[in-house]
């Protein structure tokens, strides 16, 4: 092949893969198959304790509320008793949209568990494009949206981020980033704070 033309197709080739890339959808499904090769497991470790400033210091999670898709109030204190799986995101959000298909296996194998609850956080509070975006991709997540501040404990200002909170509402684990929550070990992690 005449060297000139093998230099040409090699740079087409290379320009194609770089738009592949910055494309979207092309990017989410790059992305979802790094998870599926089992780049991007969730951290299950607890996170280091801040200083609430002494004892008798409320939880900042104690006025955390949100507000369901279909418009019931949510208040994180009335969740004790359950285990709270929280994922922050956002419909822009492209490793957010990459890993909600293994959020909602996840989802699928404890939904009808009544020790487990899922709130899925859209945290800019775009009803409609999330309502389009979970339609679009067929998934039964429940969305819900905040309705106070959220502790920066949970969500320092990165998305997405997952917390788990246990049975007595405190945060067990938090990782910020796009992960596969439809591996192994985030189900057995579950199911053992379901068992304590």
């Amino acid at each position: 092949m005449n060297p000139k033309i093998k230099k040409l197709v090699g740079n087409f080739i290379f320009v194609a893969l770089i738009a592949l890339l910055l494309w979207p959808t092309s990017r989410t499904y790059f992305q979802q198959q790094l998870m599926n090769i089992g780049l991007f497991r969730p951290k299950l470790e607890v996170p280091p304790k801040t200083d609430r400033g002494g004892t008798g210091t409320a939880d900042p999670a104690d006025h955390v509320t949100f507000i369901r898709h279909s418009g019931e109030t949510v208040r994180v204190t009335e969740l004790r008793g359950k285990v709270v799986f929280i994922n922050f995101w956002a419909t822009w959000c492209g490793p957010c949209r990459a890993e909600m298909p293994s959020i909602n296996v996840l989802y699928d194998k404890f939904k009808d568990n009544p020790q487990v609850e899922f709130l899925v956080v859209e945290i800019e509070g775009e009803k409609e494009k999330a309502s389009a975006f979970m339609k679009k991709q067929k998934l039964t997540l429940p969305v819900s949206y905040p309705n106070s501040e959220i502790p920066q404990e949970w969500l320092s200002g990165s998305i997405p981020s997952t917390v788990i909170l246990d049975k007595s509402g405190n945060l067990v684990t938090r990782h910020e980033g796009m992960a596969d929550y439809s591996a192994p070990e985030v189900t057995a992690f579950i199911q053992e704070l379901i068992d304590k």
